[in-house]
């Protein structure tokens, strides 16, 4: 077992660099705090249903991605994304549907229209979902205090859109490659760990909510409930 959690740590970080799933809770009790994350008290939660607290592109657990989130109206819902690199890939998979883009400022932590934000593109700061951060703020003058200390490029998110979609497929057969790693530790982990259950879900956020609140895996929270969740979501 220890082997195969270690295998778990090993592919997160090779998936998402500083991006995958904390060792900390999903209550953030114990997160080991990265630039992205905040408490989830501070974190705005705009999408609704049980899996409200996962991207449901890729099942993140979003406020540990928080300083990056974007969220957009998707038919008659809202939905919410750790990433520009998911809302990039939703909005492409779904014929440009998307509507209503917001981002989350990095100064005030609040959602803010995405269309009137200034990004500082390739940053110091680790990304989400992608090896180029892009990080938002409201004030022009906000995000050229961050790129001048930690570097990168101001651009609008007109330009910052066109470069996250430029690289999406190439990023998408990556997380692809990893993910499909990641689901074979976490069928050995539910294998081990979870009690059995029979349910067809969606997505990882789906299946990641369903064993949060059913405790089949007892108290499974970061990286191992995200892997036990890509496992599930797709079976």
């Amino acid at each position: 077992m220890k082997k195969i959690i270690a295998g778990i740590l090993v592919l997160s970080t090779l998936m998402f660099g500083a991006m995958g799933e904390n060792k900390g809770n999903s209550q953030g009790n114990n997160q080991m705090k990265m630039f992205q994350s905040v408490d989830m008290k501070k974190a705005t939660i705009v999408q609704s249903g049980d899996a409200k607290m996962y991207c449901p592109a890729c099942g993140m657990t979003l406020p540990m991605f928080y300083k990056t989130n974007h969220a957009a109206t998707h038919g008659d819902h809202t939905e919410q994304y750790c990433s520009l690199h998911c809302l990039a890939e939703t909005n492409i998979k779904n014929k440009n549907s998307l509507k209503d883009i917001k981002v989350v400022d990095v100064t005030t932590l609040k959602f803010i229209d995405a269309s009137t934000a200034t990004y500082v593109v390739g940053s110091s700061k680790k990304g989400t979902m992608s090896m180029t951060s892009k990080y938002a703020f409201a004030k022009k003058e906000d995000a050229k205090a961050f790129s001048e200390k930690f570097g990168g490029k101001v651009l609008n998110f007109e330009n910052t859109y066109a470069i996250a979609s430029k690289s999406l497929e190439k990023e998408m057969k990556m997380i692809a490659q990893k993910q499909a790693m990641m689901a074979k530790k976490g069928e050995m982990m539910y294998n081990k760990m979870c009690k059995k259950t029979d349910l067809k879900f969606n997505s990882t956020a789906e299946a990641k909510a369903f064993v949060k609140t059913s405790k089949i895996c007892g108290d499974m929270n970061g990286k191992k409930l995200q892997a036990v969740g890509i496992y599930l979501g797709r079976r």
